[in-house]
């Protein structure tokens, strides 16, 4: 793939439209209720597109604009739900991004990006249950053992959790690369 030059019109055209893509299926989705992974999801891909074309700072700034975006349309109602996003989500393919820029060892970053990741989930434990999980889906046994051994379940199955999602993350951008290569030129 060849690294062409784009202006810096063409970066603030694409970025916002990004930008603008990702803030609508956030909020979108994090309004519903039932369809927050689905917000999330079109949200992360809409931001791997000007990753694609080398734009970092530009997709920064579109992560920036979609969290102060998905508040301003309606998401500060569910506010908490938008922290996972905001602590990892949004900001993850960026981190594959550098890290594949700078060639960062795949075997130390990914114990660092697990850690991340790990406590994304410890701090939306906290903020989005108020350190307690509970609920009627399950007996309250369930729940005890959950909230009694929550930093092993987190640390062990996060992370294993986690290892999936990293090389998926990186295989959907490889393929939304060679799209928007062929796409966008």
């Amino acid at each position: 793939m060849s690294e062409k030059k784009h202006s810096k019109a063409y970066e603030a055209a694409l970025c916002g439209i990004s930008c603008a893509v990702a803030a609508g299926g956030l909020a979108l989705g994090l309004l519903s209720g039932y369809f927050v992974a689905t917000g999330y999801l079109i949200a992360i891909t809409a931001l791997m597109v000007p990753l694609s074309k080398k734009m970092y700072l530009g997709d920064f700034l579109a992560y920036i604009g979609t969290c102060i975006l998905a508040v301003v349309l309606g998401a500060a109602v569910q506010f908490w739900d938008l922290v996972p996003f905001a602590i990892f989500f949004g900001l993850h393919p960026l981190v594959n991004a550098l890290q594949l820029k700078f060639k960062i060892n795949k075997w130390i970053a990914l114990p660092v990006k697990a850690l991340w990741f790990d406590g994304m989930l410890i701090a939306s434990y906290f903020i989005i249950f108020n350190g307690v999980f509970g609920g009627s889906v399950f007996p309250e046994e369930f729940y005890k053992t959950v909230n009694d051994y929550v930093y092993l379940f987190v640390f062990t199955l996060g992370t294993v959790i986690f290892v999936a999602y990293d090389f998926l993350i990186f295989r959907v951008q490889q393929t939304l690369n060679k799209i928007i290569f062929r796409v966008i030129k």
